[in-house]
């Protein structure tokens, strides 16, 4: 990465926006497969309404701007695609089995995930601060997740299979930012995302009503805008940075249930998301200095 493209601080900014928007995915997620805006739909139905709005959304910007499209590594992309998909699916699951909050802190392991794969298939160099940072964040994630009050069931196995499928991708989508340019990168995962997702839904199909559409396009919205943040985060800063970034989705869910559900967290959600948040802190800090 050459010094023009480094730029931490804009990296960390990209990714905490990306957080907002995909805790939103995830409360509207809920929502839909909870029966709070009619009938539940099933998970494979909801992430299929997820990629084919965020699919409408970047091909009428591709028709606006008519991009090239350079020589894409397609079995590079089937495989971010793959992995996207899974995870997304998987984590729209596990939040109508358990709290929001629950799935969003375990499907959080995915950063540290991320950054160990970062080591051998990446090649990137993961120093002290770095761990550090990370262990203090996956403790705020344990906190959160509250070991031995029950939290560990369907719902979160589904949401740890999910965090494990999201670090996988970070990997894949660290190899096409390297190479290929952000928006052709969203393009060709959200045309190969749809497809898969359709696939899939149709077996599970039922008739949305209104209300449930519009939830499903918001869904799609905020995604696209979430990707658009990620990839070109990952642009100006090392995955093993950017990652952690991500914790911060759990002080938008947080905050999202307050404002919207009127839950208001308790001394152990406080406790866990301030570790979250200090750790995210001091990675932004000492890479600004290095």
């Amino acid at each position: 990465m050459g010094t023009s493209d480094h730029k931490p601080a804009l990296a960390a900014l990209l990714t905490v926006c990306a957080s907002a928007f995909v805790a939103g995915t995830t409360l509207l997620a809920k929502a839909l497969g909870t029966g709070v805006l009619g009938t539940p739909l099933h998970a494979l139905q909801i992430s299929q309404g997820r990629f084919m709005f965020a699919f409408l959304i970047f091909a009428c910007v591709a028709v606006l701007r008519r991009p090239t499209i350079t020589r894409p590594a397609l079995g590079l992309h089937v495989g971010r695609s793959a992995l996207g998909w899974g995870g997304v699916t998987l984590m729209f699951a596990s939040a109508a089995f358990i709290p929001l909050s629950d799935a969003t802190a375990i499907s959080f392991l995915n950063p540290v995930i991320g950054m160990m794969l970062a080591i051998p298939f990446l090649g990137e160099r993961v120093g002290p601060w770095r761990i550090f940072s990370a262990g203090l964040a996956l403790l705020g994630a344990i906190i959160l997740m509250r070991p031995g009050a029950g939290a560990i069931q369907a719902g979160a196995l589904l949401a740890v299979c999910a965090a494990i499928m999201m670090g996988s991708e970070l990997i894949f989508i660290k190899l096409l930012s390297r190479r290929e340019k952000p928006f052709q990168i969203l393009l060709i995962n959200n045309t190969i995302g749809v497809i898969l997702a359709s696939v899939a839904a149709y077996f599970v199909w039922q008739t949305a009503t209104p209300v449930q559409w519009i939830a499903l396009a918001a869904i799609g919205a905020l995604m696209a805008a979430a990707q658009t943040c990620f990839v070109n985060a990952m642009r100006f800063a090392d995955a093993s940075f950017v990652s952690p970034f991500f914790y911060t989705t759990l002080a938008f869910a947080t905050l999202y249930d307050v404002i919207l559900f009127n839950v208001i967290p308790d001394a152990i959600s406080w406790a866990g998301a301030a570790l979250i948040l200090i750790s995210a802190a001091i990675l932004a800090w000492r890479e600004t200095r290095r």
